[in-house]
């Protein structure tokens, strides 16, 4: 099983990335995606996931700034993140979790937002 993140990197404040996050090994739609984050000091944190079906739960946090979609054709999904702030700067992590409770981790992607 496989969980690539990429897209992260350096951005300025306000600016905007698409993270994504490629599996292989599982079937895709049938885990729950998330996308924790966990910056210097600090715990993981959830961000955001999309169920199977597609309901979304976001942070309050980044609640109006990003989205998470899933593309079950292309076995990945993603998170937009628009209007990126400086406390947004942490390594990104995608998760898959099935229902009876096995999940995966990816190995993280930096996102630094920074002027």
């Amino acid at each position: 099983v496989q969980l690539v993140e990429s897209g992260g990197g350096l951005v300025q404040p306000g600016g905007s990335l698409r993270l994504s996050c490629a599996t292989s090994g599982i079937i895709f739609s049938i885990y729950a995606m998330g996308w924790y984050r966990q910056a210097p000091g600090k715990q993981r944190e959830l961000v955001a996931r999309i169920s199977t079906r597609g309901s979304t739960n976001l942070a309050d946090s980044v609640k109006d700034r990003f989205t998470i979609s899933r593309d079950n054709a292309k076995n990945t999904a993603y998170l937009q993140m628009n209007s990126l702030k400086p406390e947004d700067t942490a390594v990104y992590y995608c998760n898959a979790q099935a229902h009876w409770s096995e999940e995966w981790w990816g190995q993280g992607t930096q996102v630094t937002v920074s002027s």
